[in-house]
């Protein structure tokens, strides 16, 4: 155990405006946490180490949550190899490297859990990291993060940091990336879903006005809502065979899992944060017709990739310091698609998608 947060403490919150970030942010804020400190893109390049440097040498924060990172899906990982390996290192290098420099007194490195083996045991323990070959599918990002893990546990073991890791399961909610070439598999479901949905119902108007907010619909994608403009009654399109098995865990229960390691001075370690639970794609997929409301059936494109059978946590490690998620997987969802339904409605119209 170490220093733990104090409402006084200067805070640096890097990646503030992402899904994590932004709930980290959140959270902090409503315990009170007034003194954060937050730099969007074209305020602090993190990829320019001199840049990031000079940062940290001015602002010399007291704790560091690191959540900036390159991400996506299955598909964006596996076409953006080299830009997902170079500059997650690149961002995490530098950070890392630039609040020790500094004399930061903690900092909690954000990775993801496809840092474990394909094929390793289930539930997934801690102590699975590297005893097995990675996912194919998004090893570049995968290695990036694990050599982030060893990184903090390197500077704690030649210079007495304390520089935690915790490591989600998928996550979703406010503020999710719904970029159906970039995105991962729920937030790609809930959109899909509510396309087909504005589609049934010939709301032309609102189409045009999601692709002005979340980017443009696929091609391959646009048949799809024209078969349901003309009640040909489309299903939803999910990707691979359905069979794989998933947690997904709320993102603002993961903002409270990470405020509350720092807030109990948990200085270092590996800790797996998600829900204990999982489901098939398949179920997935259901769940969210069933909350978005939209009634067709489930499609398996077989020619897109699985990825990992199964992925679930072994929480037991987190769960011994005290901390369980919050907030069930149809709620969760539900609660996303109200913030979807509100970006979309602030969104500006453009041009037809379905010219």
């Amino acid at each position: 155990m170490t220093a733990s947060l104090n409402r006084g403490a200067k805070i640096f919150v890097a990646g503030h405006r992402g899904m994590v970030g932004s709930a980290i942010v959140r959270r902090l804020q409503s315990d009170g946490y007034t003194n954060l400190v937050t730099r969007d893109r074209t305020q602090l390049d993190l990829l320019d180490q001199q840049t990031v440097y000079e940062f940290f040498r001015r602002e010399r924060p007291d704790f560091v949550f690191l959540a900036a990172a390159k991400v996506g899906g299955i598909q964006a990982n596996n076409i953006y190899r080299a830009d997902f390996l170079f500059q997650n290192l690149q961002i995490q290098n530098n950070v890392i490297h630039g609040a020790f420099e500094a004399d930061c007194h903690r900092l909690m490195f954000l990775g993801s859990s496809c840092i474990y083996p394909r094929d390793c045991p289930q539930p997934i323990k801690e102590e699975y990291l590297l005893t097995g070959p990675l996912e194919q599918t998004n090893e570049p990002y995968a290695i990036a993060k694990i050599a982030g893990i060893k990184l903090c546990e390197s500077f704690n073991r030649q210079y007495g940091t304390h520089y935690l890791s915790v490591m989600p399961t998928n996550l979703y909610g406010p503020n999710d990336n719904y970029d159906l070439q970039t995105s991962h598999v729920l937030p790609a479901l809930i959109r899909k879903a509510h396309l087909l949905k504005l589609a049934a119902a010939g709301d032309s108007e609102s189409i045009v006005r999601d692709e002005a907010c979340f980017g443009p619909i696929p091609d391959e994608f646009r048949k799809a809502l024209s078969d349901a403009a003309a009640e040909k009654g489309p299903g939803l399109v999910v990707w691979g065979t359905g069979t794989p098995k998933r947690e997904f865990l709320y993102v603002e229960d993961m903002a409270d899992a990470c405020v509350f390691l720092m807030a109990n001075g948990v200085g270092s370690g590996l800790f797996n944060v998600g829900t204990g639970t999982d489901l098939t794609i398949r179920e997935l997929a259901a769940l969210v017709l069933e909350v978005i409301g939209y009634r067709g059936d489930l499609i398996f494109d077989r020619s897109k990739p699985d990825g990992t059978p199964r992925k679930i946590l072994d929480v037991s490690r987190l769960a011994g310091e005290g901390w369980s998620p919050h907030t069930l997987l149809a709620e969760g969802i539900l609660r996303a698609y109200q913030d979807y339904l509100k970006r979309l409605s602030q969104a500006p119209a453009g041009v037809s998608a379905l010219a």
